[in-house]
């Protein structure tokens, strides 16, 4: 009888912002998530968007050098309540799909209800709710901040529960 070698998978988690951009590099390994690392990059306000970007660019490509995540799940923007910023966010995802596809990144794309339905089982859950689901999931010993970060987390596992129900069909 043949053993199966077990797979692991690195996924990086990203929710797309000007601001701030939140990520998360999540392992799963036989069934296991274990959170590998996860924080946000920020932008200074007062920087010009082309610079915005290029600094988010920048700090991906070393996140993604130093972690080596083999996917990554990007939300996508869906519903944007404040129409300022659709325009900036949209930018900010066409430049981290750009780096993504540069650094050979596979990419996957999640709205904010797939992510929700995938974490918490209710596609309308409050975001309190997923950061909850999100802390508890992986142990942590608090819900992480900012929000952008509980995000990108959430968009992870998003990945690897939709990886998990693929290769049952």
């Amino acid at each position: 009888m043949t053993q199966t070698k077990p797979q692991t998978i690195r996924v990086l988690g990203i929710d797309p912002g000007t601001a701030t951009v939140g990520w998360a590099v999540i392992e799963e390994n036989n069934g296991i998530l274990l959170p590998v690392a996860f924080g946000h990059i920020s932008t200074e306000k007062h920087n010009t968007e082309e610079h915005r970007l290029a600094e988010i660019s920048k700090d991906l490509i070393s996140i993604i050098e130093k972690f080596q995540p083999q996917e990554a799940a990007v939300e996508q923007l869906f519903f944007f309540k404040n129409q300022k910023t659709i325009i900036s966010v949209g930018q900010s995802r066409g430049g981290i799909l750009l780096t993504l596809e540069q650094k050979g990144v596979r990419i996957a794309n999640y709205t904010p209800l797939q992510v929700k339905q995938s974490v918490t089982g209710y596609g309308k859950a409050e975001k309190k709710q997923v950061q909850l689901m999100v802390k508890n999931i992986l142990k942590l010993q608090a819900v992480p901040k900012p929000d952008d970060t509980a995000d990108a987390i959430a968009l992870a596992i998003c990945h690897i529960n939709s990886r998990k129900i693929s290769s049952l069909i």
